[in-house]
């Protein structure tokens, strides 16, 4: 039987996490923005999955690049370690909006809770299989998962389901391997380098640093549409903002400045250098330098989208994924019409 562990130092790590801070983020592992406004206008509170990592890197760059404001909206950036801990927090009435991954909408629907991604930020999970260096010799491939301990971001996260994929895929069962909630960044660094994992998932910056340290080495690179279409046969729709449908209905001209907001800044990104980008964002994002962080930008940025549109086949590749492996999707119809919407990033400025 496969046993689900999680690292000691992570209890602390998610009680930090929940704190929320100033619009330039004081500590980017476990930070939360404000922000950053005047108190004027309507009032919006988005939790993300991980304010640092650049697969999520639009909520806090809308920010810093005042497009909030510009709408007349007073946003409150909030931080979880991981997606799932967002979800959480959007389905508990904590927040209005998290940023996360959209196949957390699938998910929730099949437990009859109706979420849908209102701004699709990447066609790309961004997420990167690295090994350990000490395992990369005995961990060539998925199929070499059975027995091993790998990291995630949290159990039940989006890097829990892909690790869970790529087993199925490669022949493997889900109970062949160790799920160990390592979170990102330094947490996730430290138990490679401590032996607690042989290897597992994550995002920039922490690929990033993990290659500079050479402490590990790059199995599945899922930071492109190509990288994509090899590991899952597909675009598989990630990063996104998404919401209640009953507070979307509710609120609609509130989600429309926030999508107004998020594909202006889509589109911004598209035209700027790394380098524009990361001089943009809280300087104690780029923890393993100025150079380094825009190259981790740089890696990631083929995953986003530049008008926040949903990919056509995207859904269908998320629901062939999480079926593959997920008890609860595998005999579950889900209406993949409600668990995104377009609506409001056709009509966006």
């Amino acid at each position: 039987m496969r046993t689900r562990r999680t690292l000691p130092a992570l209890a602390v790590t998610a009680a930090l996490a929940l704190t929320t801070l100033t619009a330039c983020a004081d500590d980017s592992s476990s930070s939360a923005g404000s922000s950053g406004g005047s108190g004027g206008g309507t009032k919006v509170k988005i939790m993300v999955g991980g304010l640092d990592k650049v697969i999520y890197m639009p909520a806090m760059l809308s920010q810093q690049l005042g497009y909030f404001k510009a709408e007349g909206l007073d946003v409150t950036l909030m931080s979880e370690p991981a997606g799932v801990d967002a979800t959480t927090a959007l389905v508990s009435g904590d927040v209005q909006g998290a940023v996360g991954f959209y196949d957390h909408t699938l998910d929730l629907q099949t437990k009859k809770k109706y979420v849908e991604s209102v701004v699709q930020f990447a066609q790309a999970p961004g997420e990167v299989e690295v090994v350990s260096d000490k395992a990369a010799a005995d961990i060539t491939s998925a199929k070499d998962f059975k027995g091993k301990k790998l990291g995630v971001t949290g159990l039940g996260s989006s890097t829990d389901f892909l690790t869970k994929y790529l087993a199925v895929s490669n022949g493997l069962q889900i109970s062949d391997f160790t799920p160990v909630a390592a979170g990102a960044g330094q947490t996730f660094i430290a138990a490679m380098q401590q032996g607690a994992i042989q290897g597992g998932m994550t995002t920039d910056p922490t690929v990033a640093q993990i290659l500079d340290k050479g402490i590990g080495k790059v199995l599945y690179d899922m930071r492109t549409p190509e990288g994509s279409r090899q590991a899952l046969g597909g675009l598989y729709p990630s990063s996104s903002l998404y919401m209640n449908t009953d507070w979307v209905n509710g609120h609609k001209d509130t989600v429309q400045k926030l999508a107004n907001a998020f594909v202006k800044t889509l589109g911004w990104m598209s035209t700027h250098t790394p380098e524009e980008i990361a001089a943009k964002m809280p300087a104690d994002y780029a923890q393993g330098g100025a150079q380094l962080y825009a190259a981790s930008i740089k890696a990631t940025l083929p995953m986003f989208t530049t008008d926040g549109v949903m990919p056509p086949d995207g859904p269908a590749t998320v629901e062939r994924v999480l079926k593959a492996f997920n008890p609860n999707l595998k005999n579950a119809t889900v209406d993949l019409e409600k668990t995104y919407t377009t609506e409001f990033v056709k009509n966006a400025r």
